[in-house]
């Protein structure tokens, strides 16, 4: 039952998001397998994308995918992922955005063990 309401949730959040594509399917999708599938963006990190103005096309959203997968062979848990001008602040154990900025807005980022260039 609570797999069930965990899915419920997050199919709320991925079809709220305007930056991830639409949910797929539940009916033969796994709780884990669903998680994994798509990257998630924080309230925060949809909030500074609004603010600033930033918007990812889909090519950028799967290089930042690609990103995220690399930081993850390498062992990094939470990284700076950058895409073009666009710096975003990534857990990778949860394909989660922090936060992101364009690249000229802050030259110090904290809290993260590794960088992607994509």
């Amino acid at each position: 039952m609570q797999n069930i309401q965990n899915i419920q949730n997050v199919n709320k959040i991925t079809t709220n998001n305007p930056y991830t594509p639409s949910a797929p399917s539940l009916q033969n999708t796994g709780f884990k397998d669903l998680l994994e599938q798509e990257i998630k963006f924080s309230k925060h990190a949809n909030m500074r994308l609004n603010d600033r103005e930033i918007n990812l096309s889909g090519e950028q959203l799967q290089r930042l995918e690609n990103g995220i997968d690399s930081a993850r062979q390498k062992g990094i848990r939470d990284s700076l992922v950058l895409v073009d001008n666009v710096a975003l602040v990534v857990n990778v154990n949860s394909k989660t955005v922090i936060t992101a900025l364009e690249k000229e807005q802050q030259n110090i980022f904290t809290n993260i063990d590794g960088a992607v260039i994509v």
